[in-house]
């Protein structure tokens, strides 16, 4: 008894001790309380026939009938077909790029000139996605720089965003534009805590600098790989709404149509708030089951995972 009451005075000394940094993160903490947590009791609206007039404790209840009505849909499979694609092959394009521009900065010799390069690379990350949306708008159009190129070899015109052909590889190329310089910044931040007595006792072994990038940078990188990666496919499905919002047309929504665009289109303009509801369940329990078998697999066959 003693011991607990000791134990528990203890904690109230180092609660009382640390009231100030409690005090710091207190509006951070209400934040996510209020704006993340509170409004999931809104999930309820995914099993009912939800009337603004009732709320949503007050509407009817409908069980899986909204689930059902979204699999039975004929736009469900091209929705999650697209999403699927597009997330996959952001996955497999953004993910390896700011690894491989990690290890070119390493290489660099040069500080001044390293810094000038990552900065310059950093800066598309911090350009608002309607900007870069309204410059692909620009590049895109009849006359834009594209087709500048174009006609500078002897080539005609093409209607980029209204061709289904070229929208993922437009989607998926500003994304990676945009993003590989900024991903770069943890992996920096790995190689930098390498210990370069690896490096120097691989030099005296004779060892090239792709031989070093082989048996010890990448190494060294693979748990913080590991993580990023187990985040990647947790986030196929999270394909960027709003960009895609801005791009595409009716024109292209055999490919350009995903989950977050039809639930936008039914959700807020249809004010089909309990239906959008369950297909946003469905997406969310279909990435953490993603996220967990990515996690799974990586606890299996490596030492790192999230739990």
């Amino acid at each position: 008894m003693n011991g607990q009451k000791h134990s528990g005075g203890s904690l109230k000394a180092k609660l009382w001790q640390q009231r100030y940094l409690f005090l710091m993160i207190t509006p951070g903490f209400l934040v996510v309380l209020i704006f993340n947590y509170f409004p999931m009791y809104g999930i309820l609206m995914a099993f009912e026939n939800y009337k603004t007039s009732k709320g949503v404790l007050g509407s009817e209840w409908v069980g899986l009938k909204h689930f059902e009505e979204f699999f039975n849909n004929p736009m469900a499979f091209r929705v999650v077909k697209n999403t699927l694609i597009l997330g996959i092959y952001s996955l497999l394009w953004s993910f390896p790029a700011p690894i491989i521009l990690a290890l070119l900065f390493n290489e660099i010799r040069s500080q001044r000139f390293k810094k000038i390069v990552q900065t310059v690379s950093y800066f598309p990350y911090f350009i608002s996605t309607v900007i870069v949306a309204g410059m692909l708008l620009e590049f895109c159009s009849r006359e834009g720089l594209f087709n500048q190129i174009r006609a500078a070899l002897g080539r005609q015109p093409i209607m980029f965003l209204l061709d289904p052909r070229y929208f993922r590889t437009i989607f998926i190329g500003s994304g990676l534009w945009q993003g590989v310089g900024y991903g770069t910044i943890l992996y920096l931040a790995a190689i930098s805590h390498i210990d370069p007595s690896l490096y120097d006792v691989a030099s005296i072994d004779g060892a090239n600098r792709f031989q070093k990038i082989r048996h010890i940078t990448l190494p060294s990188l693979r748990p913080t790989m590991t993580i990023l990666l187990i985040f990647a496919v947790g986030g196929i499905l999270g394909s960027d709404f709003q960009k895609i919002m801005l791009l595409y047309t009716p024109q292209t929504y055999s490919v350009a149509d995903v989950i977050g665009t039809y639930t936008y289109r039914e959700g807020i303009v249809g004010a089909r708030f309990e239906y959008t509801t369950a297909i946003g369940l469905f997406n969310s329990l279909v990435s953490f089951v993603l996220l967990a078998i990515a996690n799974l697999i990586s606890r299996k066959t490596s030492e790192t995972s999230l739990w």
